[in-house]
């Protein structure tokens, strides 16, 4: 299937998705953590907390968090889980070196391991994970078809993907005011804050191109996941997707 969020780039048509994702987190990285919060008003938190409770009924002893920013959801995952290992990647070195400094801080350096990668080029053997997460990166992935089939690859048989995705709300009365917020304030106040003219129009602009709802399960299935359901939450700005091998 057509994705249109593979043909939405943080700045030009010029360069590959992949290198301008890195680029773009690379010069946010500083601003990321308060953008969040601001920009969700912490509910952001909420929601990982709750992937992060659908999860527990699921292995969890060997966890991958694919796209890892600064490592919010890895530094929850080990928090509340325990996993024998955990390991984040993401693409951006700004990024990375913020979530090892926030793994040293709660004192998790030893029991998170975060490195850079490709998310679509995964340095790991097939089938070493029993439970991989991906909070917020799915839409910035150039291709997210080979994203899946990577995830499926390096996933266990019987184990889970957790998928936590921006949205846009299906409801007729919050939609517009979710297209005020997202296209007119939020790209102000991120350029203010992290002096990227394009990071934070490109991020309502992807949020509206990500295949939303069955349409993302559609992509799961075809990549070999079964048993896959979605859950939208907050008047549907956020959803969470679970499949399993």
């Amino acid at each position: 299937m057509e994705v249109k969020a593979e043909k939405i780039n943080p700045y030009d048509n010029t360069r590959s998705k992949t290198e301008q994702v890195k680029e773009m987190f690379d010069s946010i990285a500083p601003a990321y953590d308060f953008m969040n919060r601001m920009m969700t008003f912490g509910i952001d938190k909420l929601w990982r907390r709750k992937a992060v409770n659908m999860l527990r009924r699921h292995p969890h002893q060997h966890i991958l968090d694919v796209a890892t920013g600064t490592g919010d959801l890895a530094l929850l995952l080990n928090r509340k889980l325990r996993p024998g290992r955990l390991t984040g990647i993401d693409l951006s070195e700004g990024m990375i070196a913020i979530a090892q400094q926030k793994a040293e801080a709660a004192g998790a350096g030893d029991s998170v391991r975060f490195m850079t990668g490709d998310c679509l080029d995964l340095p790991f053997a097939p089938e070493v994970f029993d439970c991989i997460t991906v909070a917020y990166g799915v839409r910035n992935f150039e291709h997210l078809d080979a994203g899946y089939r990577e995830m499926y690859r390096v996933l266990q048989r019987g184990g889970v993907l957790c998928v936590i995705e921006l949205s846009v709300p299906t409801s007729k009365l919050i939609r517009p005011l979710y297209n005020l917020y997202t296209h007119h304030v939020i790209p102000l106040v991120g350029k203010a804050v992290s002096h990227d003219v394009r990071a934070y129009s490109y991020l309502p602009e992807s949020i509206a191109a990500v295949p939303q709802g069955d349409d993302m399960l559609r992509l799961m299935r075809d990549a070999g996941f079964r048993d896959c359901r979605f859950k939208r939450l907050t008047f549907g700005t956020c959803t969470i997707y679970i499949g399993i091998k």
